[in-house]
């Protein structure tokens, strides 16, 4: 199997940044994605920004879900390799696969039978409401290349090569974005030319890597969808449901938090909590790519007993995503207003957006502190604990914002409770870290699987 690499042997700096150079280049090209969409339409009308952010929303989710086979094919398929089982890392591939077409399908029937009542827990203009819905509907064509494409990169980057996602999104961006001008303002659909130029975008995007994964021959050209077995299919959802549990619980407060802004700050409050998140994702998918590299390289080398090599690479990466935080809070603090401008030309709009960045920029390094430990965590498996952490500190958003509302802060409360919660996940996490190490067995043996 030429196609795999070995991670447990070998310069840590070299194979990290190998690896994760490219699925950080995967993040950006994901945002540049989001970007090209809100830029378009952001010239429309800050009514039109407001509708597509509603259904970003809802969109998260849906990408959430699809963690669970990304996250499955990443330490399923990694741990198998370390081990030395490449035909049981075939197997996983399969499992993976078939499970990502199902839930993809689940969720498109899902959807389309709540979406109204979905676009209905906001606040919104009868206008902008519309469009929303017409958003929503067309983005569902797009659900099974979302969750396959999700498992498929996942396989990749288990394998050691990163760089075949990186070039493949690349390829859907620049798709994209000849696309979108063209849809929304040539043809004028608008909204809708937004969401039929992603949904191509995305279909591209899979025959790309169906075609690859096939001239590449991987694990003995394994088949895309078998019948599933039950101890693949439990073992997947073990290291899976929680990552997915954590994204669709953090979509729900976000969900109710965009109530809220909404009902403060009507659609400005709105545009501003969905494009600044979209701006901060700049510096957290920075550390997502580096942390999907740790979760590979962490995964073979926990399961091949070397756990020198994890406390060193956990090591270098932290080094690194602190650093990303720490200018990324400067940039947020200094220049957030301009920032904002580039997308929403709007005065009260980045006016507000400039002041939301100011705030969850004094929380960058904490933020990547979380991540980054997180993904040392799920690289063992023990994908629970950071979902644990994370997810009873988003919902401590909730009671923050209402106390803070409560004392007249406005629009400011959601984004301080975003802020401060962030702040403590990062400090808790980085804690239970050192209890794990300091219990962590001196003499660690090699895990095995049935």
């Amino acid at each position: 199997m030429s196609k795999v690499k070995d991670l447990t042997t070998g310069n840590l700096t070299q194979q990290l940044y190998q690896l994760a150079l490219p699925i950080m280049g995967t993040s950006f090209v994901q945002i540049a994605y989001s970007f090209t969409d809100m830029a378009w339409l952001g010239r429309l009308s800050s009514e039109a920004l407001a509708s597509v952010g509603v259904v970003s929303v809802f969109i998260w989710i849906a990408n959430s879900v699809a963690l669970l086979n990304k996250t499955g094919c990443e330490v399923t398929i990694s741990h198998s390799i370390g081990a030395g089982n490449l035909n049981e890392a075939g197997h996983y591939a399969s499992h993976n696969i078939t499970m990502s077409l199902v839930m993809a399908i689940l969720m498109t029937l899902g959807y389309a039978l709540f979406a109204e009542p979905m676009v209905d827990l906001y606040s919104l203009e009868e206008s902008v409401r519309a469009d929303a819905l017409h958003y929503m509907y067309l983005s569902l064509v797009g659900f099974p290349q979302i969750f396959t494409t999700a498992a498929l990169s996942g396989l990749y980057n288990a394998i050691g090569h990163s760089k075949t996602p990186f070039r493949i999104m690349c390829i859907g961006l620049a798709c994209n974005m000849l696309l979108d001008p063209l849809f929304i303002h040539l043809l004028g659909w608008g909204v809708r030319g937004a969401a039929g130029a992603t949904v191509i975008s995305q279909t591209v995007v899979l025959f790309l890597f169906i075609q690859k994964a096939y001239r590449d021959k991987l694990f003995n050209n394994f088949p895309f969808f078998v019948r599933l077995q039950r101890h693949y299919v439990l073992r997947i959802l073990k290291v899976g449901v929680p990552v997915v549990l954590l994204n669709i619980l953090f979509a729900f407060v976000s969900i109710y938090m965009g109530g809220v802004v909404s009902k403060i700050g009507g659609h400005i409050g709105v545009a501003t909590m969905t494009t600044g998140a979209q701006i901060e994702a700049l510096t957290w998918n920075t550390a997502n790519g580096v942390t999907t590299a740790l979760v590979a390289i962490v995964g073979q080398n926990y399961a091949a007993g070397k756990l020198r090599r994890v406390y060193e690479v956990y090591r270098k990466a932290l080094t690194f995503t602190l650093t990303v935080g720490f200018f990324g809070m400067l940039i947020f603090i200094l220049l957030g207003k301009e920032l904002f401008s580039l997308i929403v030309p709007e005065k009260e709009a980045y006016e507000a957006g400039g002041l939301y960045l100011q705030i969850v920029g004094l929380s960058q390094m904490f933020m990547m502190l979380e991540i980054t430990t997180g993904g040392l965590f799920n690289g063992l498996g023990k994908t629970y604990l950071p979902a644990g952490i994370s997810i009873v500190g988003t919902y401590l958003r909730v009671p923050m914002v209402l106390t803070l509302i409560s004392i007249g802060m406005g629009l400011e409360a959601a984004w301080w409770s975003i802020s401060l919660s962030s702040i403590l996940k990062g400090l808790v996490i980085f804690g239970c870290f050192l209890l794990w190490r300091r219990k962590a067995r001196p003499h660690y043996h090699p895990i095995s699987h049935p």
